[in-house]
């Protein structure tokens, strides 16, 4: 397992960074690797982020140094969104077959972890954000059809959106973790815009369904001097809690949103004027 270690950082200390520091401390480059737990453990909230996706052998979620645990899951809880093809989580012998954008919650305790890929010719890519627990709840598989849906925007303002809500109070019981995914309609590039923050909880994204030729602007930074990352199909980025997170692309995308921090209310956020950006 590779796990890379990311500090926090200050608002004040990000006004100054190049576009090479925002991206070294922000952005997740590359999530997937074949037959490779690769993974971000941010000091933001503890959350942690990334990528396993099984090609010639099954592959195994474990603890390490880092967690201080015998186990990945032994103070932790877990969600997971299979974006890649047909694939098996195998939990302390109980095996759940996800397919693509089926998703699944892991609570805390469990000990065992091992992921495959029903063909290697188009792996499972299992996305998987990770965050401190204090219970133990029930593992929830969650298919795409019974997420909680919800769907915002307008061609007008092009983001027509549904919003699936995976890891949500509406879905199943977690601790802190809230995770789900956007998609985006064809002619429709902006997402969360108006902008807002929430001071409460950090939130990871995770853009993908993007085109080899297509770019996604994810505007980060406080509200009254903002900056900008340009990203690639499969990144992710770090949003912390004193930071907008919107985005736009050159054509329409899906990302996955994931939240931890003091509290699970969706709708719990700062909004930001337009007129106040800059």
């Amino acid at each position: 397992m590779k796990l890379d270690i990311r500090y926090a950082n200050h608002p004040e200390d990000s006004k100054h960074y190049t576009t090479e520091e925002l991206r070294k401390h922000y952005l997740i480059e590359t999530v997937f690797v074949k037959d490779e737990v690769n993974l971000v453990y941010s000091h933001v909230d503890r959350v942690i982020a990334g990528g396993i996706m099984p090609v010639d052998s099954c592959v195994s979620l474990e603890g390490c140094k880092e967690l201080g645990s015998n186990f990945f899951l032994e103070r932790r809880e877990l969600g997971i969104i299979n974006i890649g093809g047909n694939g098996k989580v195998v939990i302390d012998g109980v095996e759940f077959s996800l397919n693509t954008k089926d998703g699944l919650y892991v609570g805390m305790g469990s000990k065992e972890l091992t992921f495959s890929s029903e063909c290697k010719e188009n792996p499972a890519k299992f996305y998987i954000n990770s965050a401190p627990a204090h219970a133990a709840y029930p593992i929830v598989k969650i298919e795409i059809a019974n997420a909680n849906a919800v769907t915002l925007g307008d061609l007008k303002n092009s983001n027509k959106r549904t919003i699936y809500q995976y890891v949500h109070p509406a879905v199943c019981k977690s601790c802190q973790l809230v995770m789900g995914m956007t998609v985006l309609e064809p002619n429709n590039m902006w997402n969360t815009m108006p902008c807002h923050t929430h001071e409460r909880r950090m939130e990871v994204y995770l853009y993908f369904d993007m085109k080899n030729e297509s770019k996604v602007f994810h505007m980060m930074g406080e509200a009254n001097e903002t900056r900008h990352i340009v990203m690639d199909n499969e990144q992710a980025v770090i949003s912390p809690s004193w930071s907008i997170h919107s985005g736009v692309g050159t054509r329409n995308y899906t990302f996955i949103w994931g939240m931890a921090g003091e509290n699970q209310t969706f709708t719990d956020m700062d909004h930001i004027a337009m007129k106040d950006l800059k």
